[in-house]
């Protein structure tokens, strides 16, 4: 398996059109990174280049030291998963799976031996015989799975490999590429995704791409609670963080802002006389805040809820000036609050503070 090194990257279409730029990586050897960002954002699109089949505009592609910018997508030992599962629907499972090696001219033995090795691992030993039109479709993505395993390729390449599934089978499919990877611990896997629970489940490491380049690189769990700006906080997490502009109005080892809709947030961060009078806009997660009676970070009119059983999200009106309005989510089933005017607060540790859309340590 392989490291891969991003130096510089560049893509652009016909001369004028950049769509991503200054994108600089380091993937180890045995790490899983999925890419994320909204629609547009270059992730699919970085993920070709690796593969080969988009042309780098500029910067270098390295792959276990080897500049491979100019190497064809055959050479380079990759194996890339689509969404589609592109299926041979004349052969069977066993014939899909060793089709790559039959044309590399690999004897029956070492066909044999790693088809079944893949089907063990992605259990589907007792489909190897049946065509794709009798596979479901998490068993029939398997197969495309099955397929890149058996070519032992240095780096494996997934293009949103679930999007084509339902809800029940992205959470299986999920499941099994995980045991996946840890039944191949030195394997080097990226993952490109849209959902956020992917993401969140899969990844070693994170990649949020936004505005033609790379916003933050970090753990899941990193990014969930040190988000470095503003686009971050907002596009990790479900709902979306809260943002709620204010001034810093006392400074220490903890602040305090003075919100614009009349609350007050104390964050657990460290700020210096030069800060006080900043204009920042303060984050909470919805999860994080809870009902208050006294000090509050958001009051306001509940105007929808949906009621999940595990989870009650409450909507709040929007504030003046703003196009939105607040979210909170309360653990379990709780009273029907709608019409009802509700004040929130939040832990201090759980307060996030955004200056110019950077964050405040």
């Amino acid at each position: 398996m392989a490291d891969l090194k991003l130096t510089d990257i560049e893509k652009t279409y016909g001369g004028a059109v950049n769509v991503l730029n200054n994108i600089n990586l380091d993937i180890k050897k045995g790490e899983l990174i999925v890419f994320v960002g909204p629609s547009g954002c270059g992730k699919s699109t970085l993920l070709r280049m690796i593969a080969g089949l988009e042309k780098i505009t500029g910067g270098t592609l390295e792959i276990d030291g080897m500049v491979v910018n100019d190497v064809p997508p055959a050479q380079r030992g990759i194996a890339m998963v689509f969404q589609s599962y592109a299926l041979y629907p004349h052969m069977t499972v066993r014939e899909n799976m060793s089709f790559a090696l039959k044309i590399a001219k690999k004897s029956k033995e070492e066909i044999d031996a790693a088809v079944d090795k893949a089907a063990k691992i992605l259990q589907l030993v007792e489909y190897l015989d049946r065509l794709p039109k009798a596979l479901s479709g998490g068993q029939r993505q398997r197969v495309a799975i099955g397929r890149s395993i058996v070519r032992d390729p240095k780096v494996y390449l997934f293009d949103e490999p679930l999007s084509n599934l339902d809800a029940a089978l992205r959470v299986a499919t999920r499941i099994e590429i995980a045991r996946l990877k840890e039944s191949m611990p030195d394997s080097t896997m990226v993952y490109v995704t849209h959902d956020q629970v992917e993401a969140m489940t899969l990844a070693d490491k994170i990649v949020v791409l936004a505005n033609k380049g790379i916003a933050q690189v970090g753990s899941p769990l990193e990014l969930y609670e040190r988000p470095d700006n503003e686009f971050v906080a907002q596009f990790i997490g479900s709902p979306a963080m809260n943002l709620l502009p204010g001034k810093i109005v006392e400074t220490g080892t903890t602040t305090k802002i003075a919100l614009d809709g009349g609350g007050t947030a104390i964050a657990a961060i460290k700020t210096t006389e030069s800060d006080k009078g900043k204009s920042v806009n303060v984050g909470v997660r919805p999860e994080d805040l809870t009902l208050a009676e006294g000090d509050f970070l958001i009051e306001g009119k509940v105007d929808y809820i949906e009621a999940l059983g595990e989870v009650t999200v409450l909507y709040f009106e929007a504030r003046e000036g703003s196009e939105t309005g607040s979210i909170a989510k309360l653990p379990g089933t709780i009273d029907d609050m709608r019409g009802q005017v509700v004040r929130m607060a939040a832990d201090p540790a759980k307060v996030h503070v955004f200056h110019e859309g950077k964050a405040l340590r």
